[in-house]
């Protein structure tokens, strides 16, 4: 399930995206235990991206307000998504944090990966907030049973922060923790370094997309155009519209093609045209995009 889920999850981002840009390639195929820690100027779209490079699977660390709705908890845990609360989300849910640090634990202990964004809550800003606590006690915890994880560090950065043919810089580097985490004063230090080297991985690219109005675009215009607006009008004055369009472009782009493929059905063309058209449509959708 997860595998599949993965391949349309990469074809929609090949889609969704213009470019993505990796520096430091070979880093993705670490295993072993490994705590990713990464910059979060995106919302959820930010550990969907990340996830989809790994060729493991990633356990990410989301905030609890996701997960209020039984849907919303489906959805999120098919994506390897485990709630962490802060304290605007109430105090009586704040408890629930010592399963998400041991779940963490107990995945790290099994050799599995397990990304959090350190700063704890985005702003669709490319600016490192101040950081919180999660990746040190995190830490803590593992060293002292003697789990001794990898630690990558990923800057993630876009060129815009709303709509689709994004150009996204990923840097990934291999932070060496030389000793365990013990005592107060070194996780304060661990987050300084941390901060200093996390900032030097962010680079937030200098082109800007530009969107060629070309048959494919007028074609895609009238479905695109109701989503965006349903998406802007649901995620008002909130961080998620990037997150929630491309959910909402994952799971109904083939609806839009499979109407595409009765239209064409219906005037007499044969299957083998239509096969050929809806392939070209997809594999020319980003001639669109500059």
């Amino acid at each position: 399930m997860i595998r599949i889920l993965k391949f349309f999850i990469r074809a929609a981002l090949w889609l969704f995206c213009l470019d993505i840009n990796v520096k430091n390639k070979y880093l993705l195929k670490q295993t072993g235990p490994l705590l990713i820690i990464a910059n979060h100027p995106n919302s959820f779209l930010d550990a969907i991206i990340i996830g989809a490079q790994y060729q493991r699977r990633v356990y990410f660390l989301a905030r609890g307000d996701a997960f209020t709705k039984k849907f919303h908890r489906f959805l999120l845990g098919l994506l390897n998504m485990i709630p962490v609360y802060r304290l605007r989300e109430g105090k009586q849910f704040l408890h629930l944090n010592e399963f998400a640090f041991n779940e963490s634990l107990k995945l790290l202990n099994k050799g599995e990966a397990v990304l959090i964004f350190i700063e704890g809550v985005c702003i669709n800003s490319h600016e490192l907030q101040p950081f919180k606590k999660g990746a040190t006690r995190i830490l803590a915890r593992a060293h002292n049973q003697q789990i001794f994880p990898k630690i990558h560090l990923i800057g993630i950065a876009y060129n815009q922060l709303k709509g689709i043919g994004k150009i996204i810089n990923i840097f990934i580097s291999d932070y060496k923790l030389t000793h365990a985490l013990i005592t107060p004063k070194e996780s304060v230090l661990f987050n300084k370094n941390l901060f200093i080297q996390l900032q030097n991985n962010i680079h937030p690219p200098i082109i800007s997309t530009k969107i060629k109005k070309t048959p494919l675009y007028y074609l895609h215009l009238p479905y695109y155009k109701w989503i965006y607006k349903l998406v802007e009008k649901k995620t008002k004055n909130t961080v998620f519209f990037d997150s929630v369009l491309f959910s909402l472009l994952l799971f109904t782009y083939p609806i839009f093609l499979f109407i595409l493929f009765s239209l064409f059905y219906l005037i007499g063309l044969s299957l083998p045209i239509i096969f050929g058209i809806l392939l070209g449509i997809l594999l020319l959708n980003k001639i669109t995009l500059e």
